[in-house]
């Protein structure tokens, strides 16, 4: 297989694994509430619980995926996981009690190795020149699958809450089948290394990985940055109500501009951009434009005013290609997908600890007992998340003079 169908195959895979995440959103507090015999107040603990069990898995066994990866190649790995997560989603809909539902969640955390696999795959087939901008392509897959997944999610719920999780398991099966026909092995025998428990942690990937000060200085711009962007999912909803009153469906409606911006920025703004400036300056453009818009929600005092902010805020999909071109130069080919297991790791740790931060912190500021009525702390602090994330990217990026050279 040409790399271009490879990174076709790819991209359909990032795409079909997001709308698989997203096609279940719409019916999941309806199918908790009947699970649970609860109403909605409690159906969002336990659907809480279901994210906090499913992040938690993936930051203690991504490592474990990665390195398989390098041991044993690619393919194997991607195509049991695309297995596993169709087993998931028929569990899924055959729960009959919430324990079951959290039993299919702690699978898919486990097997959830699609997004890392699929970015050493692409590191493998990539020049290095053309890798930083085919990352952007697993961020426009999931943009896609964001604006894709909860609309034919809420048509099959028409159906009944089971019905959108047979969906994503077929479309799971399909593309196992699909990659089982026509995907190649990305990584030579020759390029693979022994499998090492003691690597295959996340402690032990990254104690790995210090060896290269690039990039462990990048997995903490990494790691900040993705700790202030969790305050979108966790409280975007809850301040669009509080602040502009605004109802489900206009939520949606920004949630969907949010996808189209997101998938116009990764693939097609990046792949003018990052030839053109590198990374290193792609990168910080990405971060001023995040510190602006996080700011901007903070402030704004109409709901039309957060779209201009929205696209503002968009260029931030410059940042993840940035940094994972970078480190993934600093990296033999034997180690990308420890590299890409590490950093799965720890957007699981920041996935895990940001949320429940960000929510409380809305909630200290929108309560009755608030010292100060300010529905915008939680963009704030993220603001100061992004620009501590910027000074460790500059840092890092400073301490071996050709990164930007060999990243571009």
């Amino acid at each position: 297989m040409r790399p271009a169908y490879a990174l076709a195959f790819i991209f359909v895979t990032a795409l079909l694994d997001s709308i698989g995440f997203g096609i279940i959103m719409p019916v999941l507090p309806q199918l908790l509430m009947e699970v649970t015999g609860e109403g909605i107040s409690s159906a969002a603990r336990y659907g809480g619980l279901l994210m906090f069990a499913y992040a938690a898995m993936q930051f203690f066994l991504a490592p474990v995926i990665g390195n398989l990866s390098d041991r044993f190649g690619r393919r194997p790995v991607l195509l049991l996981s695309l297995a596993v997560l169709c087993v998931d989603y028929l569990i899924m809909w055959w729960a009959p009690t919430f324990a079951w539902l959290l039993i299919g969640r702690i699978i898919a955390g486990a097997a959830a190795s699609t997004f890392s696999t699929c970015n050493a795959y692409i590191a493998d087939v990539s020049e290095p020149d053309k890798r930083a901008q085919n990352f952007g392509l697993i961020g426009a897959a999931f943009g896609m699958g964001f604006v894709l997944g909860p609309v034919i999610g809420g048509f099959l719920g028409e159906f009944g809450t089971r019905m959108p999780f047979l969906a994503a398991a077929a479309l799971s099966f399909t593309n196992f089948l699909y990659g089982l026909l026509v995907l190649p092995e990305s990584l030579a025998k020759e390029k693979r290394r022994p499998f090492e428990l003691g690597r295959a942690n996340p402690v032990g990937a990254l104690t790995a990985l210090k060896r290269y000060p690039v990039v462990f200085g990048l997995i903490g711009a990494y790691v900040l940055f993705q700790l202030g962007h969790h305050a979108l999912p966790a409280v975007w909803s809850f301040f669009a109500i509080e602040r502009f009153d605004w109802s489900p469906k206009e939520i949606g409606y920004s949630l969907g501009v949010v996808g189209v911006l997101m998938v116009l920025v990764q693939a097609v703004l990046l792949r003018i951009v990052l030839p053109r400036l590198g990374p290193r300056r792609a990168g910080m453009i990405g971060f001023a434009c995040c510190i602006g818009s996080f700011l901007g929600y903070a402030f704004v005092t109409q709901g039309w005013m957060i779209y201009p902010f929205l696209v503002l805020g968009a260029l931030q999909g410059f940042i993840s290609p940035a940094m994972q071109g970078i480190m993934s130069v600093q990296v033999p080919d034997s180690e990308q997908g420890e590299l890409q297991g590490g950093l799965g790791s720890m957007s699981s740790l920041t996935s895990i600890v940001s949320p429940p931060f960000m929510t409380l912190l809305f909630a200290a500021f929108t309560g009755s007992t608030a010292p100060i009525y300010f529905p915008g702390a939680p963009w704030l602090a993220a603001a100061v998340l992004t620009l501590l994330s910027l000074v460790l990217f500059l840092r890092a990026t400073a301490l071996t003079p050709d990164a930007e050279s060999r990243a571009a």
